[in-house]
């Protein structure tokens, strides 16, 4: 097996994916709902865009703005962001990608599980195919899985409680998660389930497949 690739090698082929894909889409596509309910795709890419570069005096000012809550401070300041623009937005995202920039305090991979998640949540509604490798899926999941309450409230929940006691494993990469009855779908469909996003009844197979669907 070869060498997995350094993170930040990782979070630069997923920022590029991501922009790439932005410059695809349709002003009515820039327009249309993500996966992320509150959010457009133009929400979702602002969030990225600006989310990385949010100072303390900034976030302190939205966090009262949004009374203290987190959730409500990151959804309401990506649509106030998505005001500045299509082309603002996407030479953000290229800044970011060349500089490396990250919110304050967190680690490379959640970088990556950003713009990995966040793709999904632009792709999936559209019908935009774009297959996760078990290099990236590997990490994401680790860092979803390993974040504690109340860390999770900000990440989808709590992903360990929703698949505790089945073994999760991916049909099209080599990966898997966990002691029990298995539980199979694709890489992009356990990050969607990790990461708190909706799941089609038919992607998750397996024995222990019900047990998942009965936490969701």
């Amino acid at each position: 097996m070869e060498a997995s690739s350094p993170l930040p090698d990782l979070v630069r082929q997923e920022r590029r994916a991501f922009i790439d894909r932005l410059q695809s889409l349709t002003p009515q596509q820039w327009e249309a709902r993500s996966l992320c309910s509150e959010w457009r795709v133009i929400d979702v890419a602002a969030h990225l865009a600006w989310a990385p570069t949010l100072g303390p005096l900034e976030g302190g000012r939205a966090m009262l703005r949004s009374r203290l809550s987190v959730n409500r401070m990151i959804a309401s300041s990506a649509v106030r962001w998505s005001d500045r623009g299509r082309v603002a937005i996407t030479e953000q995202l290229e800044h970011n990608l060349e500089s490396g920039a990250k919110p304050i305090g967190m680690p490379t991979v959640a970088a990556l599980a950003d713009a990995v998640v966040h793709g999904i949540d632009v792709r999936h509604p559209l019908g935009l195919v774009q297959p996760l490798s078990a290099e990236v899926l590997g990490p994401v999941a680790d860092f979803v899985l390993r974040t504690p309450w109340p860390l999770n409230g900000v990440v989808g929940g709590s992903a360990a409680r929703r698949v505790d006691g089945v073994r999760l494993a991916a049909s099209d990469v080599d990966w898997s998660h966990g002691v029990g009855p298995e539980a199979r779908a694709s890489a992009e469909a356990i990050a969607r389930l990790l990461y708190g996003r909706p799941l089609a009844a038919d992607e998750l197979t397996g024995p222990g497949a019900d047990v998942v669907r009965a936490r969701l």
